[in-house]
């Protein structure tokens, strides 16, 4: 097993989850098999607990693991799929080395974090990096390993120490270090300030059009070549000299050359930070990629949407209307807590009454069904028991195994099963007119099975349900637009080349292809976007097919086709 260590300096933030995503990319390309750490110096055992505000979102992984966001870049640049053990946390070291002392493993010694924290870092990396993760049998070929903070922090120092002892322990042409450091420009001075990143061999990341260019940086400045030659693979055969990155050269090429537009609305109440929202936020531009459509994001604060808002802040109620009004599609994510709820109700209700697209996750759904229960079918005092529990109308309750008392790991987490109830739903047909579909969840509170049939008398559609059919996955409204609703998070499975089937059919119905997309997927095939004609045919793109820059007429992002295939 080869290893690759991504640290950071200077400041915090610089980019070094995007960076060790990106050298994951580019000798991925080269042909060998990646797999991902990353190692977060906080007591905290996983990032479940922790604010959206301080550490930006949760990502949920397959085995049901809150991790910290950076894993969410790994998954979606390298298409694999991680497990909780690939978050490494100050906190989980700790436990399991007091776990191994409760049972007296270490026979008397006195537990320090020489050896004992070091030494479990160490294993647990070297345990963790041999966990295939790309669908194959076997481990991968090289582990990249993200050490998050900053060199210096006095919390990092254990880890520091543990990974300087790895780098003698898997001996030398199996460890490769990467620093990421800011080279700032003092104003006073006049010139830049390279202190930090003196005596290493310098590449380059400059602020770029959009992410998916950073590989391609990485490959320009050769620096796939000095990972492979301090590894000693530079001579092997079977790795390829140059990576091939087509398809990142594709995605970035198109994305640049994207000009018209399609506004969504996200509705929620951590806007001040688009980090809370980071997979949302990826899963939108994957869709609006696909669909041709330049993704403008029009945050709006729940809160101020509610009718209290017009007295304390007019002007924050007028904005937040006007952007919730100008937008061509809706959407409300997940979160918790009662703050700015209200103003997620009166989204979704704007969205049913005006046919506007929206798409509501998981608490964006079961505000929906709360917003259904009050305007449609005239139960003024519906709720969920998480806002209210004392509400004579419970469309939404509390879980029956979850618990009250403990906060962490607590929730209905991971990958489950949703079965398709109504086979010409809207999200079926976006699936591919699959049976079932397999999803991650994260969520204390659930529709209320014994308000199914009302629902669905009053014209709500519960399309998805899990294997006992007591537990809504997905909501419709068969006669709108596009307005659906899931309890679980799609987002965190949208991948570039493979977009959320459900953000999808969010921007197509906001950008006026909803039908093209649906009936192409009636017909069997789903044809991505970018092989779309302005006038509704479609293509086949041949392997020799290359993107080049857009021709004269075509400003619109549509393609054309030639002998070779498509091209812009």
């Amino acid at each position: 097993m080869k290893y690759v260590l991504v640290t950071g300096g200077v400041v915090s933030g610089l980019g070094k989850g995007v960076t060790a995503s990106s050298i994951g990319v580019v000798l991925k390309a080269c042909g060998l098999r990646i797999t991902s750490i990353k190692i977060d110096p906080y007591l905290n055992t996983d990032a479940g607990t922790m604010s959206p505000f301080e550490h930006g979102e949760v990502f949920v992984l397959d085995d049901g693991g809150e991790v910290d966001l950076d894993l969410g870049n790994y998954e979606r640049f390298l298409d694999i799929k991680l497990t909780r053990d690939n978050n490494i946390t100050t906190g989980k070291i700790y436990q399991s080395v007091i776990d191994k002392e409760r049972k007296g493993e270490y026979l008397g010694k006195t537990v320090q974090v020489v050896p004992h924290i070091t030494n479990a870092i160490q294993e647990w990396i070297e345990r963790v990096a041999m966990i295939p993760v790309d669908g194959k049998e076997g481990p991968a070929d090289v582990c990249v390993i993200e050490l998050g903070g900053t060199i210096g922090d006095i919390e990092s120092m254990p880890f520091i120490e543990a990974l300087g002892q790895f780098s003698y322990r898997v001996g030398p042409g199996n460890f490769c270090l990467v620093h990421v450091s800011l080279v700032p420009v003092l104003n006073v001075v006049g010139e830049q300030k390279t202190k930090p990143t003196q005596h290493t061999n310098i590449v380059t990341l400059y602020d770029v059009s959009n992410i998916w260019r950073i590989p391609l940086l990485l490959r320009d400045q050769k620096a796939h070549e000095a990972i492979l030659k301090v590894l000693n693979l530079d001579r092997v055969e079977s790795i390829a000299r140059e990576p091939k990155l087509d398809e990142w050269v594709e995605r970035a090429t198109i994305f640049d050359a994207l000009q018209n537009t399609v506004r969504i609305a996200m509705v929620g109440k951590y806007t001040g930070l688009s980090d809370s929202y980071l997979s949302v936020l990826k899963a939108l531009l994957h869709a609006s990629v696909d669909c041709r459509r330049k993704l403008v994001v029009d945050w709006v604060a729940s809160t101020d949407l509610e009718d209290s808002t017009v007295i304390e802040a007019p002007d924050a109620y007028k904005a937040a209307w006007d952007l919730l009004k100008g937008a061509d599609g809706i959407l409300v994510p997940g979160g918790f807590g009662d703050r700015g709820v209200q103003g997620k109700i009166l989204a979704a209700k704007y969205a049913r009454e005006k046919n506007v697209p929206y798409l509501g996750i998981c608490l964006g759904m079961q505000i929906a069904v709360v917003e259904f229960a009050r305007h449609v079918m005239n139960l003024t005092d519906a709720n969920s028991t998480e806002f209210d529990p004392d509400t004579k109308t419970p469309c939404v309750i509390f879980m029956p195994e979850g618990s009250k008392t403990h906060m962490g790991a607590t929730m209905r987490l991971g990958s489950r099963r949703t079965f398709f109830k109504v086979a010409d739903c809207k999200s079926a047909k976006l699936y591919g007119n699959v049976t079932y579909v397999d999803e991650r969840h994260r969520h204390r509170y659930e529709v209320n099975p014994d308000m199914v049939p009302e629902f669905e008398n009053a014209g709500l559609q519960f399309v998805g349900k899990d294997d006992t059919g007591r537990r809504m996955e997905i909501i419709e409204i068969p006669k709108h637009r596009y307005f659906v609703g899931a309890q679980f998070h799609p987002e965190f499975k949208s991948r570039p080349s493979k977009p959320s089937p459900l953000f999808v059919g969010l921007v197509a119905a906001a950008s006026g292809q909803l039908d093209r997309v649906l009936q192409d997927c009636c017909n069997g095939h789903v044809v991505p976007a970018r092989h779309i004609l302005s006038n509704g045919s479609y293509t086949t793109v041949h392997q020799n097919g290359h993107p080049k820059k857009l021709a004269n007429g075509l400003s619109n992002g549509t393609y054309y086709a030639n002998g070779n295939g498509v091209h812009a």
